[in-house]
């Protein structure tokens, strides 16, 4: 793909224009939870409660606000979807599988699925040629099936950052999804060297990091935005069916006075009857071969 200063990714689609969209059991809106389990390392700068020490090595406040997410947060997480029924859809950094096991045990016994994010959270991808790039995507996808058992299917960037390359490296390395692009409300083509590669709907403001760290919500702010959203998604999937997603961070959604926010906005979204509680995994496929083989 050229690197042009035009998009040439995918093409302009209206949703107006497009052909309803139609989701297993009559659901109106497909819901997947998208929770981001992330390594960060000692001595890089990285997301931060407080900007003062960020810079510092070691800057152990910021790093040990960010390490409740392996040692508490998931696990109070993983609670609160058990008692929705609710499968995560989780965004791992591969070095997870190294440093926290544990959790990939926890995962895979829920039946969670696990796309690919990165080896680590503490870099972006950005700056490597296509090749450097290629190993890394392969390194994640390999990694992670090592210890999960399942070859991913879906790719969420770092900070969502990407090279021209990455799309066609994706496609080629066997990703049917991307959620690095957060302009729809339905899954849409994107246009690879080879293969296919679905851009799967994820949100950067129904996400905690933007929402607690970059406007200072609260949590019943929080529980706000996420049963607006659904509210309205499902009232317009009425006409077509619609993907939400909700995109969560153990060190911010998981701290006890935020988690029964999260835990309500759940009970509000699983007390109606047409949503399909699912994975990315599962969108894809059925977008895939719905849609796009029939097309």
């Amino acid at each position: 793909m050229e690197n042009t200063s035009e998009n040439t990714r995918f093409e302009y689609s209206p949703i107006i224009d497009r052909e309803p969209l139609a989701w297993p059991g009559g659901a109106r809106v497909a819901l997947w939870v998208v929770p981001n389990v992330e390594h960060y390392k000692m001595d890089c700068p990285s997301t931060s409660i407080h900007p003062a020490t960020a810079a510092l090595v070691p800057d152990v406040l910021n790093y040990s606000w960010r390490d409740y997410a392996p040692r508490v947060g998931i696990w109070r997480m993983m609670q609160t979807l058990d008692r929705h029924g609710i499968r995560g859809t989780v965004a791992l950094n591969s070095d997870v599988c190294r440093y926290y096991p544990r959790i990939i045990e926890e995962a895979v016994a829920r039946d969670w699925e696990f796309m690919g994010h990165g080896i680590h959270n503490s870099s972006l991808t950005t700056g490597i040629d296509e090749d450097a790039e290629r190993e890394m995507i392969e390194t994640v996808l390999g990694i992670i099936e090592g210890a999960a058992g399942r070859r991913p299917e879906g790719w969420l960037s770092p900070a969502l950052t990407e090279t021209v390359n990455t799309p066609d490296l994706l496609a080629e390395a066997g990703v049917r999804y991307v959620a690095d692009w957060v302009n729809d409300d339905q899954p849409y083509p994107m246009k690879v060297r080879s293969g296919t590669l679905v851009s799967m709907p994820y949100s950067i403001e129904v996400n905690d990091i933007p929402i607690f760290l970059g406007q200072g919500k609260s949590g019943p702010e929080f529980e706000q935005i996420v049963r607006d959203q659904f509210d309205v998604l499902y009232r317009e999937a009425e006409e077509t069916g619609k993907v939400m997603s909700i995109c969560l961070h153990p060190f911010l959604i998981s701290l006890p006075f935020r988690s029964l926010y999260l835990d309500r906005a759940l009970d509000h979204i699983v007390s109606h009857d047409a949503v399909w509680l699912t994975t990315g995994g599962e969108i894809a496929d059925h977008y895939i071969n719905s849609y796009l083989k029939s097309s």
